[in-house]
């Protein structure tokens, strides 16, 4: 496939007819980290929805892999390789590590595969394979944290979309959870990840695109964003 892997174009959605992104373009190239910032209702996640088919633009087009999903639902881009991994977590409490991992899995009907999914990402998150049948509400913030990531990954998507992976954490199990994602896309995971701790969601991409207020007001390489004094200023108290 040439061009991205995903392409944006001027959606505009919101909640109840109250608009909350206002044009916002974009795109993700095969194998790369990409990441959206922004302060606490820029409409980060909104977008994110937006793409995983969770809520539908009011217009705008947006294409995976060639494909026009603008109008898709979740269940069926999770099908064509889109795994969107909300903030929050979200996991199944009372259930086990192993079952988590599992549910992440559900598109996929064959037993071996599931089985070898789970050692990929046992092998990724060594700490999940030691608590394998502990209750997911039995572990650290940091660990439940893991977990999603890793189920998201259950599905082998093409597109793995992480949703404010550093909320509620302590700031040194943040780093443990960049370097996880870190580590994911260097295997050849292309990542877009939306983050409200900008100058560590950019130190870890290649590109980021910034928005502010549901549009986006920057864009270009990671390292340009945290050089630029606007992003400096608004963001990073500097």
């Amino acid at each position: 496939m040439s061009g991205p892997i995903l392409q944006v174009q001027d959606i505009h959605t919101g909640y109840d007819g109250i608009p909350v992104i206002h044009g916002i373009s974009l795109e993700v190239n095969q194998g790369e980290l990409v990441s959206i910032v922004g302060a606490n209702g820029a409409g980060k996640t909104t977008t994110m929805r937006a793409i995983a088919g969770l809520m539908m633009p009011y217009q705008g087009t947006i294409t995976f892999k060639g494909v026009d999903i603008t109008k898709m639902p979740a269940h069926e881009t999770m099908k064509i390789g889109l795994s969107y991994v909300p903030e929050g977590r979200r996991l199944f409490s009372k259930l086990s590590v192993r079952e988590n991992l599992e549910l992440g899995a559900f598109i996929k009907k064959d037993r071996k595969e599931i089985n070898a999914r789970l050692e990929e990402v046992f092998e990724l998150f060594p700490r999940l394979k030691d608590r394998a049948d502990q209750t997911a509400e039995t572990m650290s913030g940091g660990e439940q944290q893991m977990l999603a990531i890793a189920r998201g990954l259950m599905s082998k998507p093409a597109l793995l979309m992480l949703d404010e992976m550093s909320l509620g954490l302590m700031p040194s199990l943040v780093e443990k959870v960049m370097d996880a994602i870190v580590s994911i896309n260097k295997s050849g995971m292309t990542i877009l990840l939306v983050e409200q701790m900008v100058q560590e969601a950019l130190e870890i991409a290649g590109r980021g695109y910034v928005l502010q207020t549901g549009k986006i007001v920057q864009s270009g390489s990671a390292r340009m964003l945290l050089e630029s004094d606007e992003v400096r200023k608004a963001y990073m108290g500097l």
